[in-house]
Parts: structure tokens; C-alpha cells; sequence
């Protein structure tokens, strides 16, 4: 479903000015993980990526932000910042003046999985860049994959440049990110998944990694899985490429190839 500009302007109301505003440095902390943290909330910037996260959860937008003079009515709480303040506030290197504060899922950071896992799941291994981290929840979003489990060492799925990255999608999959990435997984296992783990010395078919339930492994952008997710692994394969003409892929472009061919039946 797509929605213009002037949709999303019509879904708010002025009903902050009643309110006690939050001072600019409020917002600014959002940029930092404890900041997020503290607060409960993160930002969201764009137009397109606001409508995907309203799109899958209304209520998880709690006030946006805007420069510019909107005469405007609805649901969501809108606060006109000038220039100077947006850009104070903003992440991104070229912004384009609206944004949502929008509510952080604390159960992110838990150990716990969801009641549902559903059938396919992500798992992201010592992922530390922003941009492929983000990436890769976007692409599990768009291939049905069900959640992503990430290691502490992975980049902060709520920071700006994952968010920006994910285009919206951070909630469209349920996500951890925990220390404890590898006990999830042995549960899962247990639970009946397949660990598929990626790794470019692997001899497995990728034919055989088509299944009802599955969790898919991928690695730091240079050191690649653990011996300890290897070892817990059901099936292990390699994405067949011309190594003397690329020697790797970037993690992103892997993972995207191997969550397709996950779907293939």
C-alpha cells in the first residue's frame, strides 16, 4: 500500500502544544544506544521509511517531528522544529526534514524468543557494520523470514544507519540481540530448525537447505561464522562464485542470495 507526503501529514494533530515540550538535547541522545535505552524510543527518518513502520505497527509512533509550518490534523502528535534544530536532531547526513520517535521493542535486547518464532529465522554472527546489518533485516523482511537473532558484537539494529538502512523494516521482523545468540539458536535446534551456516570452505548443496523450519547463519564481514556456530550447525554450504575473480562476497549480497535460495522449494 503506498500513501503520499500529505497522507502522513493528515494522520497528525497539534495536540502537543498542550503539552510540556521536550528540550532539543531530549532528542539529540537518541542518537547513542544507552540514550535509546534510557528514553525507550529511537528515531526514524524519511518519509518512506515512517509509512513502513506505520504500516506495520500504528502505535508505535509516538510524536514526529518536522521543519516547515503544516497546517495539519490526525493521530500522531507533531512537533515543527526549525532547520537549525532538525538538523541538530537528525542522524542522517542529508535530511529531508520529518521524522518519528518512535517506540524501541526492549525485548530486542532479551534472550527470550517470542511465544512464535515462525519457520525462518535470521542469525547474524559479529555483523559490525551499520549499513549490512540494516540491509540484512530489510532483505529478511522481504523474503518472510520471521525474526533475526544477533550477537552483542552486531551494530545496534536501532542506530541510525541501520535504521536508515533498513528503510523502515527494523519492525517488521521481531529481533535479539543478545550475548546469549547461541543458546537461542541451540533451542531452536532443539525445537526442530535446521542451522544452516554459510562458509565459503563448505561442500554442502545448497539444494538440500530448503526446510519447513530454518535458521540461517552468517558471519563478520571477515572473519566469517565461529567454531562454536559451526559446530552447531546442521548443514553447512558455500555460494558457488569465480574465486579468482571475486574472492568473497559482501555479507549483505550473500545473505540475500542464501535467503532466496532458502525459499526455494
Amino acid at each position: 500500500m503506498r500513501y503520499s507526503f500529505q497522507w502522513l501529514y493528515n494522520r497528525f494533530d497539534w495536540s502537543w502544544m498542550s503539552q510540556v515540550l521536550k528540550p532539543i538535547k531530549w532528542y539529540k541522545k537518541l542518537s547513542s544506544r544507552q540514550g535509546r535505552l534510557e528514553a525507550g524510543f529511537f528515531l526514524v527518518e524519511g518519509e518512506r521509511a515512517i509509512r513502513q513502520v506505520i504500516d506495520v505497527d500504528p502505535g508505535a509512533v509516538e510524536e514526529i517531528l518536522a521543519t516547515g509550518d503544516l497546517e495539519v490534523s490526525g493521530n500522531y502528535p507533531v512537533r515543527v522544529l526549525t532547520r537549525r534544530q532538525f538538523d541538530q536532531v537528525a542522524q542522517s547526513k542529508t535530511p529531508q526534514g520529518i521524522m518519528a520517535v518512535t517506540r524501541l521493542p526492549l525485548e530486542s535486547y532479551s534472550e527470550q524468543l517470542p511465544q512464535k518464532s515462525g519457520s525462518r529465522v535470521l542469525l547474524l554472527e559479529d555483523i559490525q557494520d551499520p549499513g549490512n546489518v540494516g540491509t540484512l533485516i530489510r532483505t529478511a523482511a522481504g523474503f518472510d523470514f520471521s525474526g533475526v537473532i544477533m550477537s552483542e558484537k552486531c551494530a545496534d539494529p536501532f542506530s541510525a544507519k541501520c535504521v536508515q538502512a533498513a528503510a523502515g523494516c527494523v519492525l517488521s521482523v521481531w529481533i535479539r540481540r543478545s550475548a546469549g545468540y547461541l543458546q537461542m539458536a541451540s533451542r531452536l535446534k532443539k525445537a526442530g530448525y535446521s542451522l544452516v551456516a554459510t562458509s565459503p570452505e563448505a561442500k554442502g548443496s545448497v539444494d538440500k537447505m530448503a526446510n519447513d523450519k530454518l535458521v540461517l547463519a552468517l558471519g563478520n564481514e571477515s572473519a566469517g561464522l565461529s567454531e562454536e556456530l559451526l559446530q552447531l550447525s546442521t548443514l553447512r554450504f558455500s555460494i558457488p562464485i569465480n574465486r579468482e575473480r571475486a574472492e568473497s562476497l559482501n555479507v549483505a549480497v550473500s545473505g540475500a542470495i542464501a535467503m532466496y535460495l532458502a525459499g526455494k522449494k
